[in-house]
């Protein structure tokens, strides 16, 4: 039996002139998001630092790779390694289909994150540092399934 898996990312911008390319690609992702099979539920944040959260819960791992190597969010991802100077992610699998909180979720990242490949590092990516020093506000997003 396959079990909910979960993704948490966090991304920092380089610069504050990334953010209206960040949030085009970001609100193209979140539709997409919100359409893809096996998509349970899940939120996007911004902590005090600029970091930039999204937590979202599967019903398998096939589906959150699916949502991940396709469409607007495959289209996304390489523009991050200029956009961004501090990034990590973390996938784990979890019992329930809950989406985790955001205290839940810093906690995990902070202790489990690995580091993304950023073109322009920050000092605190090179220390390895997942997290900054705030949990993420979150604003939670749910599936929008095709109207029969």
């Amino acid at each position: 039996m396959q079990v909910p898996v979960v993704s948490i990312t966090r991304l920092r911008l380089a610069s504050r002139w990334h953010f209206p390319q960040f949030l085009f690609h970001s609100l193209r992702s979140i539709g997409q998001l919100r359409r893809s099979p096996g998509y349970l539920g899940g939120w996007t944040g911004r902590d005090e630092e600029n970091g930039f959260w999204t937590a979202t819960v599967w019903e398998n791992a096939d589906q959150m790779r699916g949502f991940r190597n396709s469409g607007m969010h495959l289209k996304a991802m390489p523009k991050l390694l200029h956009m961004c100077d501090q990034a990590a992610y973390t996938h784990f699998e979890q019992s329930a289909r809950d989406v985790p909180t955001a205290e839940v979720a810093y906690q995990v990242l902070s202790r489990e994150g690995k580091m993304s490949k950023v073109n322009a590092p920050s000092p605190q990516h090179l220390a390895g540092q997942r997290v900054g020093s705030s949990v993420p506000r979150p604003q939670h997003w749910s599936p929008r399934r095709a109207a029969v």
